[in-house]
């Protein structure tokens, strides 16, 4: 049976090392770097609260990706809504006003693509988030979502070129 500190030890290397990539996949899907900390914690917190026991640190990793992926898209979905709800009720104008001011390029691009990729159905846009902002692996996106590495493979494939679509259509171009 472990000790304490060697428990303490080990958690604190599973939240070094897991932690950067919970944030950017929760970030993504969440858009606020404060919710997405928040989820990151609360995740973290469960894991340690409930003392959950995993035969290594990878299967700990994958838990918690799934855990804080599923937190972010609840997040999201809930402001969504409160957004929606806020607009109906204030009657907001959603138009966006042209400031005059000059918008950098990167910037407008990365606009862009964040609302191209938001037009991608669920399945394909996780894992292409869980791809380009969380940087794992296909195996990786694979065992945090409980499918085939080869299914991962097709559905980034598919994301990419659907996401090379929408920002075709729209006139975008992205290297």
């Amino acid at each position: 049976m472990p000790r304490t500190g060697e428990v303490q030890t080990e958690f604190r290397r599973l939240y070094d090392t897991v932690f950067p990539i919970l944030f950017r996949v929760a970030y993504r899907i969440a858009n606020s770097e404060e919710a997405a900390e928040d989820l990151c914690q609360e995740a973290f917190f469960r894991l340690y609260e409930k003392n959950m026991v995993f035969p290594n640190s990878e299967e700990a990793k994958y838990w918690l990706i799934r855990v804080v992926k599923n937190a972010a898209l609840n997040y999201a979905k809930r402001k969504d809504r409160e957004r929606k709800a806020y607009q109906k009720a204030f009657r907001e104008d959603t138009r966006v006003e042209e400031t005059g001011e000059h918008i950098l390029i990167k910037e407008q691009t990365q606009v862009e693509i964040k609302e191209a990729l938001e037009k991608l159905p669920e399945n394909l846009r996780i894992v292409l988030i869980l791809k380009e902002y969380g940087e794992l692996n296909y195996k990786e996106i694979g065992r945090a979502l409980g499918i085939s590495e080869g299914n991962v493979k097709v559905r980034v494939f598919r994301a990419r070129e659907r996401l090379a679509g929408l920002l075709a259509k729209d006139g975008s171009y992205v290297s």
